[in-house]
């Protein structure tokens, strides 16, 4: 047992209260055993110099130790910090630079405060812990304001310390136990386990492999523990962390959109162009597929200034000569009319016995500065003489897949997303997406 009554592995009891400093952009107070940390984040639509221009954010932080913090009152810093106060509050900085995309942030600073009440150890770390919910706090505001389209944070992050004690590996040490601590260590760590920092100094004696590695399972430990109280904390707002990077649909067509983002849900948040502010009618004049899909992407990318993914995709039958091809929505005159357009198809089929086609996706992917990523898809079928199903849209009432003696209209969402054109696109650019 150690000087509290806690085991070796077991961190001292923690609390997060959030939204504790009213107006602040986001904040909370943290405490861990005795120690107890204001955490507050600011954000200033301005950057510094050095990244002006660049089109990307800064996230910085400051921190400082109240002078009744310690019980024995510690002199406010003046022009000049103490060494450790600005060792401490670089360290914090670097720590949550790691949890958000800069250039989704946009060029806005984002500054960290986090001012100890009282300190009994593990200062840094409770910071650093505090600070990561303050940051979310004050990300959920510039959603709400709608100064960001979705969440730039891509992980999330927590810290502790641990340490050896009179020869026994502990964590989360106290005050009492960090003073007379053989070894002292500090863990800053991801959701994913992988490590952002971390600090260990051989203050009393030399440690071996076999203790670094008990420390860091116990730094592992507890820093689950500390991420599920954090999102504890946080409830709803918990849905900002390790958020997807935004992807823009350059389409109108919410069918298209759930199947993009069914799709693509495992690498981005797909939104629609027009969350961007995006609505203007884009000319396609292309006259392939992959010419109106690039168009389309280039066109929302440019705009916006974000990534942006385009499809184009319709029917082609062999026995019209690829009819109705690039026409598909505007086959029968009127775009998007789908029963004007089932029609005039079962009309040029009517006295047709060739009844093969194929449904074509080609989808282009656009990202700021760079050259478009085309990928292509097509799904074999036949065309029915009458429609079938009330599922899907366009001619999916008429394209039977003989695999499944279905057509698409009566195939589930969960079939049709195996199977479909646009699947079979989609894979294709997943692969290409693994590679940027």
């Amino acid at each position: 047992m150690r000087f509290d009554g806690r085991e070796p592995d077991q961190q001292r009891e923690i609390s997060i209260q959030t939204d504790f400093v009213k107006t602040a952009a986001g904040s909370c107070l943290i405490a861990t055993g005795g120690t107890r940390v204001i955490c507050t984040a600011s954000v200033e639509e301005v950057v510094p110099p050095f990244l002006k221009g660049k089109g990307q954010g800064w996230v910085t932080a400051e921190y400082a130790m109240l002078p009744a913090s310690t019980g024995t009152r510690k002199k406010r810093d003046g022009i000049k910090k103490d060494g450790r106060g600005v060792e401490i509050q670089r360290l914090i900085g670097r720590a949550l630079r790691q949890a958000i995309d800069l250039k989704a942030l946009g060029e806005r600073t984002i500054t960290l405060d986090c001012d100890v009440l009282e300190a009994d150890g593990g200062t840094r770390t409770a910071s650093i812990t505090g600070a990561m919910v303050a940051l979310t706090c004050a990300v959920d505001r510039l959603i709400q304001e709608g100064k960001l389209l979705a969440s730039p944070l891509r992980h999330q992050v927590a810290a502790i310390s641990a340490g050896i004690v009179e020869n026994v590996p502990s964590l989360d040490l106290c005050y009492q136990e960090d003073s007379r601590a053989q070894v002292d260590m500090n863990f800053v760590m991801n959701e994913q386990g992988e490590m952002i920092e971390l600090q260990g100094t051989g203050e009393g004696r030399a440690f071996s492999r076999k203790e670094l590695e008990q420390l860091l399972a116990y730094g592992e430990k507890g820093i689950r523990e500390l991420m599920a109280a954090q999102r504890e904390a946080l409830g709803d707002r918990a849905r900002h962390l390790c958020a997807k990077p935004v992807l823009l649909a350059a389409t109108g067509n919410a069918h298209k959109l759930k199947e993009l983002s069914h799709i693509f849900q495992d690498y981005y948040t797909i939104l629609p162009m027009s969350a961007a502010g995006f609505t203007e009618d884009i000319v396609e004049d292309g006259d392939t597929f992959a010419a109106n899909a690039i168009i389309k992407a280039e066109a929302v990318c440019a705009a916006t200034g974000l990534p942006a993914i385009a499809d184009d995709s319709g029917l082609m039958v062999t026995a019209l000569g690829g009819e109705p091809g690039v026409y598909s929505a505007r086959y029968a005159g009127v775009h998007g009319d789908d029963e004007a357009n089932n029609d005039l198809l079962l009309r040029k089929m009517e006295q047709v016995e060739d009844r093969e086609a194929h449904f074509v996706c080609a989808l282009a992917l656009k990202l700021p500065g760079q050259e478009p990523i085309l990928a292509e898809g097509k799904c074999p079928g036949v065309i029915l003489r009458e429609r079938r199903g009330n599922g899907g849209f366009g001619y999916d009432p008429l394209f039977l897949y003989e695999p499944l003696g279905k057509t698409f209209a009566q195939v589930n969402e969960e079939e049709k997303n195996a199977i479909s054109h646009r699947a079979r696109a989609c894979e294709i650019m997943k692969e290409k997406m693994k590679q940027l």
